[in-house]
């Protein structure tokens, strides 16, 4: 393991992230942890977007006690996504707005294909948030549920604020609030204590802080996420640890279940690893619309998008298998399951702009040498 070591040192050392922890196990445990840069994997980062799959796999979990119908009409849970519409285009300032040919369905909330999009990267959404000053989903405001789509239900994947209003619909569906839900459904039985919405104070300040570049190097920032959010953010708002996080991929992994605790079914997990968006693909390049936020991301084509996971239908030579699933986070954290080999693994670091090209160099530098290392 003394290689993936020196990956991660001399990433931070070359001033390619200001810190790195990560972490690796097998479906017996864990097989790698390592760290550079004054982290451990002991250490709070915001995971932003890993939250997802948490999310998704509440929202399942609600489908397997009858609760919830993923191919239902989203307005079936939550009444007010009648009240979202399609952006056409913009008369001068003015938003072209005009109801959906069909009505979007919770499938499509989880797949990423309602047409809802992010500012980061479309440049629709962020021409909408400024003409109607509407803040980002940062904010925590509960009047990101007012933003249009961006492309018909069904037409295209669009990544966006699906998961946020998924977490409304687990809502609705369980009668109880997300945080809830997460902790009794998920973090609670699989142990992951230091996995939350809401953070204290002393586990915020003890939390690495979100970096940006300045002209002498890494430079700590304030920028945090809303203390007081109006909502339990399904598609971003969780804080957790890569130990924690481990044992929820590891949960995966084993297919539903870790130390006796099972929390999906193995054939659900199963379809959360299969193609749920027939012909569409996930882009091969999305391009930045706002350089601040994130890079332009690019991905082998062809790509898939399961239930919460990016889905690789080929193999990748020297890492994971055909069908791992995988996603991210904003602030630049990483994770990956691969049921073939029987492996997964997650990196972590919190700066700005996600997915650098150099960061994404030290990821796939990460997972070769773990993969070398098996």
């Amino acid at each position: 393991m003394d290689a993936i070591d020196r990956v991660l040192q001399e990433a931070v050392e070359a001033g390619v992230v200001p810190h790195v922890a990560a972490i690796a196990a097998d479906r017996d445990g864990t097989v790698y942890e390592g760290s550079a840069g004054g982290v451990s994997t002991d250490t709070t980062f915001r995971i932003m977007s890993m939250t997802k799959m948490v999310a998704t796999t509440a929202a399942l979990q609600q489908v397997e006690q009858g609760r919830l119908n993923l191919d239902a009409p989203v307005d079936d849970y939550c009444p007010s996504f009648r009240d979202v519409q399609v952006l056409t285009g913009f008369d001068g300032d003015e938003p072209i707005l005009k109801p959906p040919a069909t009505r979007a369905t919770v499938r499509q909330l989880v797949t990423h294909t309602t047409g809802l999009g992010y500012w980061f990267w479309n440049a629709d959404v962020l021409a909408w948030e400024t003409a109607t000053g509407t803040p980002n989903v940062l904010s925590g405001s509960e009047v990101i549920f007012t933003a249009p789509m961006v492309a018909e239900p069904g037409s295209q994947y669009v990544y966006g604020i699906n998961t946020d209003w998924l977490g409304k619909v687990v809502e609705a569906a369980s009668g109880d609030t997300l945080d809830v839900a997460v902790k009794e459904g998920i973090t609670g039985p699989l142990g992951m204590d230091r996995t939350t919405f809401a953070p204290t104070s002393e586990a915020l300040a003890a939390a690495v802080p979100i970096h940006v570049k300045g002209d002498d190097g890494w430079v700590a920032t304030d920028v945090e996420l809303s203390r007081d959010p109006e909502y339990y953010a399904g598609g971003h708002g969780l804080y957790s640890t890569p130990r924690d996080y481990i044992r929820f991929e590891r949960a995966l992994l084993r297919g539903g279940e870790l130390d006796g605790q099972r929390i999906l079914r193995e054939s659900t997990v199963a379809e959360a690893f299969t193609n749920q968006i027939g012909d569409l693909d996930f882009p091969a390049v999305i391009p930045t619309a706002d350089p601040a936020s994130a890079c332009t991301f690019e991905v082998p084509p062809g790509m898939k998008w399961g239930l919460g996971l990016l889905l690789n239908p080929e193999d990748e030579p020297g890492r994971r298998r055909a069908w791992s699933g995988s996603w991210a986070g904003l602030c630049n954290t990483h994770f990956w399951v691969d049921p073939t080999t029987g492996v997964c693994a997650s990196i972590y670091s919190n700066f700005l702009p996600f997915a650098t090209p150099e960061a994404m160099a030290l990821y796939a530098d990460f997972e070769r040498a773990l993969y070398a290392s098996l």
